[in-house]
């Protein structure tokens, strides 16, 4: 049966890639039949689905989807590029550093890139900038921001090493991915010559529109809820609805609208993996998971192999809604046959890598930034073919450096 759950999972993955289905409702319909085949109520499947981590995630999505749709996050992007000035060089460091934050703030990995991609791609075809540059620093600071204890990835992250005791990893765990995208990203800007960008053109933004009274209230809402989350350890999930309810009574966005935008799909990915992944751990397929990568790894391989296997996956399937839910739970059975390996190190190395990989348009990131400069740039076939080789040599060259820096400690740095 272990095997067996092991198959269903991949089966799951496989139809979510070449079918375009949703992998978290495959998942939930693959954990009723896999149940039914090892003797296992419906009661313990449903058990599987983890409400506290759907509250948290629905909470904050929902409340940035109100920002998203007043035009608040989308002005803040405008005023923060425009500080470069005539200096373009810093564009791309500017770009990087404002996604690294705003993703940390609670929007997360996905939308933040969705808000910046296209404003990014309009600024690459306007002043002559590669989209190669802005799409992957993009990817690599809302990854960074996005493993924040107030953002989804982080959320998931926290609570898949909750799961085998480890706890209180909230603020490490956001400096060493932000370290790991940080390091990515300068020799990103280097070999792409960011630093040596000039251009004659004038920047065409919104920075010198004011924010209005609804987006200023949105503001300050979201400041409140970061600060009861930070310092006073409320609830991200619990906190994001009482601040999202006080926006929706001050009627500074659309509601309707913003339940619309809420990434239902996504949702629905993680927990519904969720629900097969914890029969497969009830079936011991994570132990035959584990004992399988542990058998071509040693104590001074077993972070860099995890980050290979995490980056490969991450190309045909979701970093937040299958990766970490299916290596994660592997990190303490690894621990036990290399005691040398830190837990946090392997947690990280499994979740930024696979993030690193989302610089590929075959993933949402680069899908994001490709469609967006297409459109903005009216790039044709032969461009957008080029773009797509060098965006997926970027996202392989990443996964490649990164594991490499991994066997050599770059996720012990700061532990």
């Amino acid at each position: 049966m272990a095997l067996l759950s092991l198959v269903f999972l991949l089966i799951a993955i496989i139809l979510g890639f070449f079918r375009k289905m949703n992998t978290g409702l495959v998942s939930i319909a693959f954990a009723l039949v896999l149940g039914r085949l090892a003797g296992v109520s419906d009661a313990v499947i449903i058990k599987g689905f983890n409400s506290s981590l759907f509250m948290m995630l629905l909470g904050v999505t929902y409340l940035f989807s109100l920002a998203q749709l007043n035009g608040t996050l989308e002005l803040l992007a405008h005023k923060v590029v425009a500080l470069a000035g005539k200096r373009i060089y810093l564009i791309p460091v500017i770009i990087y550093v404002f996604s690294t934050i705003l993703s940390a703030l609670g929007p997360g990995t996905v939308p933040t890139m969705a808000i910046m991609m296209v404003f990014a791609m309009a600024l690459a075809a306007e002043l002559g900038i590669t989209p190669v540059l802005l799409s992957a620093l993009i990817v690599l600071g809302a990854s960074g921001g996005g493993v924040s204890p107030l953002a989804a990835t982080g959320i998931i992250g926290i609570k898949l090493c909750a799961d085998f005791g480890l706890h209180d990893i909230g603020q490490q765990f956001l400096l060493n991915g932000m370290l790991s995208s940080t390091v990515y990203a300068v020799i990103i800007y280097i070999a792409l010559g960011g630093y040596k960008l000039e251009s004659h053109l004038t920047m065409t933004t919104n920075a010198h529109i004011s924010f209005d009274k609804k987006q200023l209230i949105t503001l300050a809402g979201i400041g409140v809820m970061v600060l009861l989350v930070l310092l006073f350890k409320f609830n991200v999930g619990l906190v994001s609805f009482a601040v999202a309810a006080v926006l929706s009574f001050l009627r500074v966005s659309d509601e309707s609208k913003a339940l619309k935008q809420v990434p239902w799909g996504t949702l629905l990915l993680i927990t519904g993996v969720g629900v097969l992944m914890q029969l497969i751990i009830d079936l011991g397929g994570i132990k035959m998971l584990a004992a399988a990568l542990i058998s071509i790894m040693s104590e001074k391989t077993a972070t860099a192999i995890m980050g290979i296997t995490s980056g490969i996956m991450s190309w045909f399937s979701s970093t937040s809604g299958v990766v970490m839910p299916t290596l994660i739970p592997t990190i303490p059975h690894i621990v036990s046959e290399f005691p040398g390996v830190s837990k946090l190190e392997l947690a990280t190395a499994i979740t930024m890598i696979s993030n690193t990989a989302g610089i590929s348009p075959l993933s949402t990131g680069g899908a994001l930034a490709l469609a967006a400069y297409s459109s903005a740039a009216n790039a044709g076939q032969k461009e957008q073919q080029e773009l797509f080789v060098k965006m997926f040599a970027i996202s392989a060259a990443g996964v490649l450096v990164l594991s490499v820096l991994s066997y050599f400690g770059l996720y012990r740095w700061l532990l």
